[in-house]
């Protein structure tokens, strides 16, 4: 009687155990799988944000005509010696 009782202790105790670990493992998995959605949620509005069809550059384009006009600077010296002095 006693070493069935031993048993039945033993049987219960891992029993119970094993569905602990279960539930904490899905806990873990459900855990995990909101933070990846989160993630993720953040990365599609960041691509959002750097996708560049969204934006006009045409103001930044250098008109070829104005960087012909431009004068060409001359450089006098380049003599570093007195800047470190």
């Amino acid at each position: 009687m006693k070493i069935f009782m031993i048993f039945m202790i033993m049987f219960a105790t891992l029993f119970a155990n094993s569905n602990t670990t279960k539930n904490h493992k899905k806990a873990i998995v459900e855990k995990h799988i909101k933070e990846q959605l989160a993630k993720e949620k953040k990365y599609s509005k960041e691509q959002t944000f750097y996708n560049e069809e969204n934006y006009d550059f045409s103001g930044a384009e250098v008109n070829p005509e104005s960087v012909k006009t431009t004068p060409e600077l001359e450089v006098d010296d380049l003599d570093m010696d007195s800047v470190y002095d």
